[in-house]
Protein backbone atom coordinates (compact mmCIF):
# COMPACT_ATOMS: atom_id res chain seq x y z
CA UNK A 1 0.00 0.00 0.00
CA UNK A 2 0.95 4.12 -0.33
CA UNK A 3 3.68 5.19 2.05
CA UNK A 4 2.55 7.52 4.70
CA UNK A 5 5.63 9.99 4.12
CA UNK A 6 3.70 13.05 4.72
CA UNK A 7 2.18 11.39 7.96
CA UNK A 8 2.24 14.18 10.56
CA UNK A 9 2.21 12.66 14.05
CA UNK A 10 1.46 14.40 17.05
CA UNK A 11 4.31 14.74 19.58
CA UNK A 12 3.18 12.67 22.15
CA UNK A 13 1.46 9.98 19.49
CA UNK A 14 3.86 6.60 21.96
CA UNK A 15 3.91 8.09 25.03
CA UNK A 16 2.67 5.36 27.92
CA UNK A 17 3.60 2.25 24.77
CA UNK A 18 6.31 -0.06 25.01
CA UNK A 19 7.79 -0.85 21.97
CA UNK A 20 10.33 -3.50 20.88
CA UNK A 21 12.79 -2.43 18.09
CA UNK A 22 15.40 -5.47 16.68
CA UNK A 23 18.51 -4.16 14.99
CA UNK A 24 18.28 -1.44 17.17
CA UNK A 25 22.16 -0.48 16.69
CA UNK A 26 22.20 1.50 13.46
CA UNK A 27 20.51 2.28 10.52
CA UNK A 28 17.01 2.43 10.28
CA UNK A 29 16.79 0.66 13.21
CA UNK A 30 18.55 2.72 15.42
CA UNK A 31 16.50 5.86 13.42
CA UNK A 32 13.38 3.98 14.54
CA UNK A 33 14.04 3.95 17.83
CA UNK A 34 14.92 7.12 18.55
CA UNK A 35 12.24 8.38 16.62
CA UNK A 36 10.08 5.95 18.90
CA UNK A 37 11.09 7.77 21.77
CA UNK A 38 11.46 10.79 21.00
CA UNK A 39 7.55 10.18 20.52
CA UNK A 40 6.96 9.23 23.77
CA UNK A 41 7.73 5.63 23.48
CA UNK A 42 9.40 3.24 26.14
CA UNK A 43 11.49 1.97 23.59
CA UNK A 44 13.44 -1.80 24.25
CA UNK A 45 16.51 -1.96 21.99
CA UNK A 46 17.74 -5.27 21.02
CA UNK A 47 20.84 -6.11 18.68
CA UNK A 48 24.01 -8.58 18.84
CA UNK A 49 26.49 -5.35 19.60
CA UNK A 50 26.17 -3.96 22.80
CA UNK A 51 28.19 -0.88 22.64
CA UNK A 52 25.83 0.56 19.54
CA UNK A 53 22.64 -0.11 21.50
CA UNK A 54 24.71 1.81 24.38
CA UNK A 55 25.12 4.52 22.06
CA UNK A 56 22.01 4.62 21.41
CA UNK A 57 20.47 4.63 24.79
CA UNK A 58 22.62 7.40 25.55
CA UNK A 59 21.33 9.13 22.41
CA UNK A 60 17.94 9.00 23.73
CA UNK A 61 18.38 9.60 27.79
CA UNK A 62 20.14 12.88 26.24
CA UNK A 63 17.62 13.70 24.32
CA UNK A 64 15.41 13.41 27.13
CA UNK A 65 13.17 10.45 25.98
CA UNK A 66 11.75 7.69 28.69
CA UNK A 67 14.69 5.67 29.53
CA UNK A 68 15.00 2.99 26.95
CA UNK A 69 15.99 -0.76 27.93
CA UNK A 70 18.92 -2.88 26.53
CA UNK A 71 18.77 -6.72 25.31
CA UNK A 72 21.53 -7.83 23.65
CA UNK A 73 20.47 -10.73 21.45
CA UNK A 74 21.98 -12.49 18.26
CA UNK A 75 19.44 -13.94 15.99
CA UNK A 76 22.31 -16.27 14.35
CA UNK A 77 22.82 -18.17 17.54
CA UNK A 78 19.12 -17.60 19.21
CA UNK A 79 17.75 -20.46 20.82
CA UNK A 80 13.43 -21.35 21.85
CA UNK A 81 15.12 -20.68 25.14
CA UNK A 82 16.48 -17.15 24.27
CA UNK A 83 13.04 -15.78 22.97
CA UNK A 84 10.91 -17.38 26.17
CA UNK A 85 13.71 -16.08 28.76
CA UNK A 86 13.38 -12.54 27.16
CA UNK A 87 9.52 -12.39 27.35
CA UNK A 88 9.82 -13.84 30.65
CA UNK A 89 12.10 -10.72 31.73
CA UNK A 90 9.73 -8.54 29.36
CA UNK A 91 6.88 -9.79 31.20
CA UNK A 92 8.45 -8.87 34.92
CA UNK A 93 9.86 -5.49 33.45
CA UNK A 94 6.86 -4.29 31.55
CA UNK A 95 4.04 -6.57 31.57
CA UNK A 96 3.08 -5.98 28.07
CA UNK A 97 4.27 -5.20 24.72
CA UNK A 98 2.70 -2.47 22.72
CA UNK A 99 4.57 -2.75 19.43
CA UNK A 100 7.46 -4.57 17.85
CA UNK A 101 9.30 -3.61 15.22
CA UNK A 102 11.27 -6.81 13.13
CA UNK A 103 14.24 -4.58 11.44
CA UNK A 104 16.95 -6.41 12.23
CA UNK A 105 17.97 -8.42 9.10
CA UNK A 106 21.25 -10.06 6.90
CA UNK A 107 22.04 -9.41 3.36
CA UNK A 108 24.27 -12.36 2.53
CA UNK A 109 25.53 -12.39 -0.93
CA UNK A 110 24.39 -10.90 -4.22
CA UNK A 111 24.87 -14.11 -6.48
CA UNK A 112 24.00 -16.39 -8.57
CA UNK A 113 22.42 -19.42 -7.01
CA UNK A 114 24.13 -21.95 -8.41
CA UNK A 115 27.16 -20.46 -6.86
CA UNK A 116 25.42 -20.03 -3.21
CA UNK A 117 26.99 -21.14 0.16
CA UNK A 118 23.84 -23.49 1.73
CA UNK A 119 25.04 -22.43 5.28
CA UNK A 120 24.93 -18.73 4.14
CA UNK A 121 21.53 -19.51 3.24
CA UNK A 122 20.66 -20.69 6.33
CA UNK A 123 22.47 -18.02 8.38
CA UNK A 124 20.14 -15.61 6.19
CA UNK A 125 16.83 -17.55 6.93
CA UNK A 126 18.33 -17.77 10.64
CA UNK A 127 18.34 -13.72 10.62
CA UNK A 128 15.23 -12.80 8.52
CA UNK A 129 12.53 -15.36 9.02
CA UNK A 130 12.99 -18.35 11.51
CA UNK A 131 14.12 -15.99 14.34
CA UNK A 132 11.61 -13.10 14.08
CA UNK A 133 8.62 -15.84 13.89
CA UNK A 134 9.60 -17.71 17.14
CA UNK A 135 10.38 -14.47 18.89
CA UNK A 136 6.70 -13.46 17.79
CA UNK A 137 5.41 -16.66 18.97
CA UNK A 138 7.49 -16.50 22.35
CA UNK A 139 6.37 -12.43 22.70
CA UNK A 140 2.16 -12.56 21.55
CA UNK A 141 1.16 -12.93 25.17
CA UNK A 142 2.69 -10.05 25.88
CA UNK A 143 1.57 -8.08 22.44
CA UNK A 144 -1.93 -9.72 23.79
CA UNK A 145 -2.10 -7.88 27.12
CA UNK A 146 -1.86 -4.18 25.11
CA UNK A 147 -5.17 -2.51 24.55
CA UNK A 148 -3.25 -2.10 20.74
CA UNK A 149 -0.49 -3.88 19.70
CA UNK A 150 1.23 -3.14 16.27
CA UNK A 151 3.63 -5.92 14.72
CA UNK A 152 6.06 -4.65 11.72
CA UNK A 153 7.68 -6.98 9.64
CA UNK A 154 10.24 -5.52 7.58
CA UNK A 155 10.00 -6.57 4.34
CA UNK A 156 11.66 -5.64 0.43
CA UNK A 157 10.92 -5.09 -3.21
CA UNK A 158 12.37 -8.19 -3.80
CA UNK A 159 10.15 -9.65 -1.38
CA UNK A 160 7.23 -8.88 -3.60
CA UNK A 161 9.14 -9.63 -6.86
CA UNK A 162 11.76 -11.44 -7.35
CA UNK A 163 15.30 -10.70 -8.76
CA UNK A 164 18.01 -12.68 -10.22
CA UNK A 165 20.93 -13.06 -7.62
CA UNK A 166 19.26 -12.10 -4.85
CA UNK A 167 18.85 -15.93 -3.17
CA UNK A 168 18.04 -16.27 0.53
CA UNK A 169 17.55 -12.67 1.01
CA UNK A 170 14.42 -12.28 -1.16
CA UNK A 171 13.18 -15.97 -0.20
CA UNK A 172 13.09 -14.91 2.99
CA UNK A 173 11.38 -11.17 2.71
CA UNK A 174 8.65 -13.59 0.62
CA UNK A 175 8.39 -16.44 3.51
CA UNK A 176 7.71 -12.33 5.59
CA UNK A 177 4.96 -11.70 3.61
CA UNK A 178 3.25 -14.90 3.80
CA UNK A 179 3.92 -15.16 7.74
CA UNK A 180 2.63 -11.85 7.86
CA UNK A 181 -0.69 -12.70 6.60
CA UNK A 182 -1.20 -16.06 7.92
CA UNK A 183 -0.29 -14.09 11.33
CA UNK A 184 -2.98 -11.40 10.06
CA UNK A 185 -5.65 -13.72 9.69
CA UNK A 186 -5.38 -15.75 12.45
CA UNK A 187 -5.25 -12.92 15.03
CA UNK A 188 -8.13 -10.72 13.17
CA UNK A 189 -11.02 -9.98 15.26
CA UNK A 190 -9.59 -12.21 17.83
CA UNK A 191 -7.09 -9.97 19.84
CA UNK A 192 -6.12 -6.44 18.87
CA UNK A 193 -2.67 -7.52 17.78
CA UNK A 194 -2.19 -6.58 14.40
CA UNK A 195 0.06 -7.13 11.58
CA UNK A 196 1.69 -5.56 8.51
CA UNK A 197 4.63 -5.47 6.63
CA UNK A 198 6.94 -2.55 5.54
CA UNK A 199 9.34 -2.18 2.84
CA UNK A 200 11.66 0.80 3.60
CA UNK A 201 12.95 1.06 -0.17
CA UNK A 202 16.08 2.59 -1.19
CA UNK A 203 17.43 3.87 1.99
CA UNK A 204 21.15 5.43 2.90
CA UNK A 205 21.97 2.61 4.65
CA UNK A 206 25.25 0.15 4.93
CA UNK A 207 23.36 -3.41 3.64
CA UNK A 208 22.10 -0.74 0.73
CA UNK A 209 26.10 0.44 -0.21
CA UNK A 210 26.65 -3.58 0.40
CA UNK A 211 24.36 -4.35 -2.13
CA UNK A 212 24.45 -1.26 -4.46
CA UNK A 213 28.66 -0.33 -4.04
CA UNK A 214 28.60 1.65 -6.81
CA UNK A 215 25.92 4.17 -5.82
CA UNK A 216 25.53 7.58 -4.89
CA UNK A 217 24.37 7.22 -1.42
CA UNK A 218 23.45 11.18 -1.50
CA UNK A 219 20.88 9.87 -3.81
CA UNK A 220 18.87 7.98 -1.38
CA UNK A 221 16.24 9.21 1.61
CA UNK A 222 18.38 8.72 5.04
CA UNK A 223 16.51 6.43 7.63
CA UNK A 224 15.32 9.09 9.59
CA UNK A 225 13.33 10.74 6.71
CA UNK A 226 11.42 7.33 5.94
CA UNK A 227 10.04 7.16 9.79
CA UNK A 228 6.69 8.60 8.83
CA UNK A 229 5.39 5.57 7.87
CA UNK A 230 6.81 3.80 10.68
CA UNK A 231 5.48 5.90 12.95
CA UNK A 232 2.05 5.84 11.82
CA UNK A 233 2.06 2.02 11.47
CA UNK A 234 2.92 1.68 15.20
CA UNK A 235 0.57 4.07 16.37
CA UNK A 236 -2.84 4.54 17.09
CA UNK A 237 -3.56 6.11 13.51
CA UNK A 238 -2.83 2.92 12.40
CA UNK A 239 -5.43 1.05 14.71
CA UNK A 240 -7.50 -1.82 12.88
CA UNK A 241 -4.97 -1.76 9.49
CA UNK A 242 -3.79 -5.35 9.82
CA UNK A 243 -2.48 -8.18 7.02
CA UNK A 244 -1.60 -5.06 4.95
CA UNK A 245 1.54 -4.55 2.67
CA UNK A 246 3.17 -1.08 2.99
CA UNK A 247 6.04 1.12 1.63
CA UNK A 248 8.10 3.44 3.36
CA UNK A 249 8.70 6.28 0.62
CA UNK A 250 7.33 6.01 -3.18
CA UNK A 251 8.96 3.63 -5.81
CA UNK A 252 11.58 5.34 -7.55
CA UNK A 253 11.63 6.61 -10.61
Amino acid sequence: MSCKIDYQPAPNLLENRVVLVTGAGDGIGRAAALTYARHGATVILLGRTIAKLERVYDEIEAAGGPQPAIFPLNFEGATLKDFHDMAETLDKEFGRLDGLLHNAGLLGRITPFEQYNPELWDQVMQVNINGPIWMTQALLPLLQASDDASVIFTSSSVGRKGRAYWGAYSVSKFATEGFMEVLADELENQTNVRVNTLNPGATRTQMRRTAYPGEDPFTLRTPEEVMPTYLWLMGPDSKGVSGQKFDAQPPRV
